[in-house]
């Protein structure tokens, strides 16, 4: 965990030490349905690029269709700006 590290004509002795990242991101969703699509909005403003959001969306409603809900996707379109996105299925339920 101790080093040393030469710089120009100095050395310098340093540590290393752990630390956490914090990568997960947790938050709230408001839907309407209606037949075949889903109306998303409040989505957040999040530091991950338009198409990480928009296969999060699209994974997290094909997920539920193991619980009521959701199944097969046919589209996804997320508006960043506004922080709505609309889930279309292929099959209305």
């Amino acid at each position: 965990s101790k080093h040393c590290v030469e710089l120009d004509t100095r050395t310098a002795n340093v540590t290393v030490k752990p630390f956490d990242l914090d990568m997960g991101f947790q938050f709230e969703l408001h839907v309407t349905v209606s037949g075949k699509k889903i109306n998303v909005s409040e989505i957040p403003k999040l530091p991950i690029p338009k198409d990480w959001v928009r296969d999060k969306l699209e994974l997290h409603f094909y997920k539920t269709e193991q619980a009521a809900g959701g199944g097969e996707i046919k589209n996804v379109t997320y508006n960043k700006g506004s922080g709505t996105a609309v889930v279309t299925f292929l099959r209305p339920g």
